[in-house]
């Protein structure tokens, strides 16, 4: 097990320089097919756009907004479909700097079974990568960034899939509820609303 070091920070824009990061991210995506490809609430696009929009309203910087709205560009461990290879990281990294692409693969890397049981429990926490099977330490900041990435992405799709919000609801609301400081008070008050009501439910 390797300590990586935390990822490069690059100059973030402001003002209309945002509106041009997500127009530009957007025609990326829409070049992917995601405006076509079916997903809770609608298309993917759809989704990316919330997911990116749910981290602005919870605080989240330039850097973390774009891996939100990107972070499906490689795939997930719970979600296959992917828009590029991971061998083509340079390509993200162009269009939305080293930091948000590294966070972006930071989530899609994740191996989840392996990974989720250890936040609130084990720290530092140790993550494993699903593509390579190496394990790594992230800093608290990258593990804070893919948390509110993960909670952003999983409460917009349960409040477009009662079933899903049913099935799924009690583990994510122990999983949010028990990251403690690795999660941003907006974001855990939002988990804490939307699937407090579920905890009651079983857990399939």
């Amino acid at each position: 097990m390797t300590e990586v070091p935390e990822v490069r920070q690059v100059p973030e824009e402001t003002g209309d320089g945002d509106a041009s990061r997500w127009s530009r991210a957007e025609a990326f995506l829409r070049a992917r097919g995601t405006a076509e490809m079916p997903h809770p609430g609608g298309t993917l696009l759809e989704h990316l756009g919330r997911v990116r929009r749910l981290l602005a309203a919870w605080g989240g910087d330039p850097a973390v907004q774009a891996a939100g709205l990107c972070h499906a560009a490689y795939g997930t461990d719970g979600f296959d479909p992917y828009l590029l290879p991971v061998t083509e990281r340079a390509t993200l990294a162009e269009l939305i700097g080293d930091r948000a692409e590294a966070l972006v693969y930071l989530y899609a890397s994740c191996d989840r079974g392996a990974v989720l049981p250890r936040i609130g429990r084990d720290r530092p926490v140790v993550f494993r990568d699903r593509f390579t099977g190496r394990e790594h330490i992230p800093s608290d900041d990258d593990v804070r960034a893919f948390l509110e990435i993960t909670a952003a992405n999983e409460l917009d799709v349960l409040a477009h899939n009662a079933e899903l919000a049913e099935r799924y609801g009690p583990a994510l609301y122990r999983l949010f509820a028990g990251a403690g400081d690795l999660l941003s008070a907006p974001a855990r008050d939002a988990c804490t609303r939307q699937l407090g009501p579920h905890v009651a439910l079983p857990d399939h």
